[in-house]
């Protein structure tokens, strides 16, 4: 890792896929990842119908397999135990779907070697256009301001991507938040964000190119909807319980 002076000269890297029919983009993804700055990948397969777990195993990656089916949150808590397990210092989030550019890994990490951040998000929204242009629907970027909005106004952040999925978390942040409460669903990162701010973790923004493809996993409009509404209620929930009027389970 050739990033000057930094603070983790031995740091190790460990990028984490949760995977669920990717066999069709894993290889490509894979082919992408800088590996002179990856220390070891871990892919956790949740209950595909594809081949992806035996182009895994061929591709030479530590495969975790799912008997059923736990959901894009539950994949996640089953990839940062196996990571934190094997000693990872940075846990790297990287989707198989290609849908995040694995070139941008090297920049995704180098703040948290540095010593500058504990939580490195990609962020879509810093590109003037750039969502669009990748491809984004104009409701998912209507929806990605507001939720973004919110959750700065609410937790004094000053985010522009809260629901990206492209996420490095140094160790001390996955040994200290209660992930393993998180929802199994699609809004793990986003209680991930509240969990953070509750233990003053310091956050850093990167700009990522966007790209959807047909092969790239994405929640529809009505899962949007809810998605949205179980976000909303979960800030005001932290809210009431930072004011000590109730017990909130994703940080008490």
């Amino acid at each position: 890792m050739n990033f000057g002076v930094i603070m983790k000269k031995n740091a190790k890297v460990i990028v984490v896929m949760p995977a669920y029919n990717a066999a069709k983009t894993l290889e490509k993804t894979l082919k992408d990842i800088p590996m002179g700055y990856v220390d070891d990948i871990i892919l956790v397969d949740d209950c595909s119908k594809d081949n992806t777990v035996e182009l895994s195993k061929k591709l030479g990656l530590k495969t975790i397999v799912h008997k059923v089916n736990k959901g894009y949150g539950g994949n996640q808590k089953t990839c940062y135990k196996a990571a934190l397990k094997i000693g990872a210092d940075v846990i790297v989030m990287l989707h198989p779907d290609y849908q995040y550019n694995p070139k941008k890994i090297p920049q995704i990490i180098k703040p948290i070697l540095q010593g500058k951040a504990d939580v490195v998000y990609g962020s879509r929204m810093l590109i003037k256009n750039g969502a669009a242009k990748g491809g984004m629907p104009a409701y998912k970027i209507f929806g990605n301001r507001m939720l973004s909005k919110f959750y700065n106004i609410m937790l004094g952040t000053n985010l522009t991507d809260v629901p990206t999925g492209y996420i490095a978390y140094s160790r001390k942040v996955l040994k200290t938040i209660p992930f393993i409460r998180n929802s199994d669903g699609f809004t793990f990162d986003e209680e991930a964000i509240i969990q953070c701010v509750d233990k003053n973790f310091r956050f850093v923004e990167i700009p990522i190119s966007t790209r959807y493809e047909r092969a790239s996993s994405s929640i529809d409009f009505v899962g949007s909807i809810e998605y949205g509404a179980i976000l909303f209620f979960s800030i005001i929930k932290y809210k009431l319980h930072k004011l000590g009027l109730i017990k909130f389970k994703l940080v008490d």
